[in-house]
């Protein structure tokens, strides 16, 4: 089920299947600014990545002594989620254990999705619960899609990621298959505030830049200074990616607390680096502020 939350100049819609935003429209325009999800391309819009972020090694972990099967960006984004509360321009989703989250992780938590729009800007907070023992370890990240080009008088080398501050963005370099090879690091670029969006950007996949300065980025049209701008303050890693499939009709901007599995990194899941790990009755968050300035 959808349901909608709107202000003066945003109205969004949020998907109870995997507490996902599915719409996020210019009132003043009438402009859709999220990827539609066209499965040609690529079926999805703002999914989150919860219990962990990227590929698991091995595709599969051991917790609790068994062995589980893992696709990519663990399973909160395609699961069913319940509204536990709505106003005029808020709402909330929550994802609790059940029994179908424990034949893929076997650990009991509750995960709060909370969207609230503030002028023109979309704050979404996850909140991460255990409510009982052992420790919860896990991975958290977002990956919102926004479409480009703005209008039909642009084409997507109109535009550039734009830094804050200046950046040398120090990226992990992955393997083919998605895996972390645990060594290898290099720079997207050296002591700049933009990345341009070139034909070949993508072709290797997405960029995971660590410990960035900067506290916003944003892709900008750069004729009109039009942009949508993401607040990336307090996140370890920062990955830019499209499908590489030209021309490009949307860009992700994803914050992340976590990293991949690495190609000979540990199996079980206690071992695996996470974003937290919480006692019995902790609660941990984050939120991602994105203003949408066009």
């Amino acid at each position: 089920m959808q349901y909608t939350i709107e202000n003066e100049y945003l109205r969004l819609t949020v998907d109870t299947h995997g507490a996902e935003a599915v719409s996020v429209v210019n009132k003043a325009t009438g402009a859709e600014m999220l990827w539609c999800g066209d499965p040609a391309v690529w079926g999805r819009h703002a999914p989150i990545l919860f219990p962990y972020t990227g590929k698991l090694t091995g595709g599969k972990m051991i917790a609790k002594g068994k062995e589980y099967a893992g696709g990519q960006h663990g399973f909160a984004r395609d699961v069913e989620h319940t509204l536990v509360g709505k106003t005029e321009t808020s709402l909330t989703l929550v994802l609790q254990a059940n029994e179908e989250t424990r034949t893929k992780w076997p650990y009991e938590f509750e995960l709060r999705s909370t969207f609230e729009l503030v002028e023109k800007t979309v704050r979404h907070t996850l909140a991460v619960y255990n409510p009982s023992e052992p420790e919860l370890r896990f991975g958290i990240g977002y990956h919102p899609a926004f479409a480009i080009p703005f209008d039909d008088a642009h084409t997507h080398a109109d535009y550039e990621f734009r830094f804050d501050e200046l950046e040398s963005p120090l990226c992990v370099s992955c393997l083919p298959n998605g895996l972390l090879n645990g060594t290898d690091y290099h720079y997207l670029a050296r002591n700049t505030r933009t990345v341009p969006l070139t034909d070949d950007l993508f072709d290797n996949d997405s960029h995971c830049m660590l410990n960035l300065r900067s506290k916003t980025l944003a892709i900008v049209e750069k004729d009109t200074g039009r942009a949508v701008r993401c607040n990336i303050e307090g996140y370890p890693y920062v990955l830019i990616w499209s499908k590489p499939e030209k021309p490009y009709r949307f860009v992700c901007i994803e914050p992340w607390h976590s990293l991949p599995g690495e190609e000979n990194g540990p199996l079980t899941w206690e071992d695996r680096p996470c974003a937290a790990a919480l006692h019995p009755g902790e609660t941990w968050s984050t939120t991602l502020c994105t203003t949408f300035e066009r």
